[in-house]
């Protein structure tokens, strides 16, 4: 069985994001970049499926720059098997993103595709279900644990009203939550072993994927400065104030 796993270039989420002077976009220069968090929980439950005998190779997929096979990089250093970096400097957006990974998963004939429920930098929450509709597979969004038994997968996923619990026939879409695991770190020797695993190097072109968006950036701006609290001597002070000054109440 195979697993496919997709991880994506982000800030580093230590890092504090700076906006351009030109409020063009977000400045990366000089910047850490990482996993994006959500993908790494997808590599690292890939791993544990492949320690549990479940999964017999992992094959890790990005779509973005060359430097992008750091992250690669990083997931083969983590126990993924081998990497293909879809080189693009265009921004991928969701649906792009989706139809290259149907033809990865096709072409490999991967069998679980995991994914991060979203990406930290957009926070569209939008691949992983575009992806299940492009291949008519069965989907398990906000998954907090996964089981394989057989051809079918049993996804827990965080719902409104506690936690809902999916049977899926394989090939199937998994997106992963903050609950499902805490990724290890990885060790030097595996590190230095990450760096002599495959990586093959694509082209949108290669998927017949045209990378050009009709979506344009019009401005970005940085949040608003939060003002400073004030302490309130009772309840009383507290009611007035957000009720005369606030106007909340």
């Amino acid at each position: 069985m195979k697993a496919l796993v997709a991880v994506k270039r982000v800030i580093d989420y230590n890092v504090k994001v700076r906006v351009k002077a030109d409020n063009s976009g977000v400045d990366l220069s000089n910047t850490k970049m990482s996993i994006n968090p959500f993908d790494e929980i997808a590599v690292e439950e890939a791993v544990r499926l492949k320690e549990a005998g479940v999964i017999d190779e992992i094959i890790v997929a990005s779509i973005g720059p060359k430097e992008s096979q750091e992250q690669i990089r990083a997931a083969l250093a983590l126990g993924a098997d081998r990497g293909v970096l879809v080189v693009s400097d265009d921004k991928p957006y969701p649906l792009q993103v989706a139809k290259i990974l149907k033809s990865i998963a096709e072409q490999e004939g991967t069998d679980i595709i995991l994914l991060g429920k979203q990406a930290i930098d957009d926070d569209n929450n939008q691949t992983g279900q575009m992806l299940a509709a492009l291949m008519g597979a069965g989907q398990g969004t906000f998954a907090s644990e996964v089981k394989v038994e057989g051809d079918k997968v049993h996804v827990t996923r965080e719902v409104d009203g506690g936690l809902q619990t999916v049977e899926l026939a394989l090939p199937a879409i998994i997106t992963t939550d903050l609950r499902l695991n805490e990724p290890r770190y990885a060790k030097l020797p595996n590190i230095m072993k990450a760096k002599k695993k495959p990586l093959d190097e694509k082209t949108p072109a290669d998927f017949g994927v045209e990378m050009a968006s009709k979506q344009e950036i019009i401005k970005v701006e940085p949040p608003a400065e939060r003002k400073a609290g004030i302490k309130v001597g009772s309840v009383d002070e507290l009611v007035d104030k957000l009720r005369n000054e606030a106007q909340v109440i």
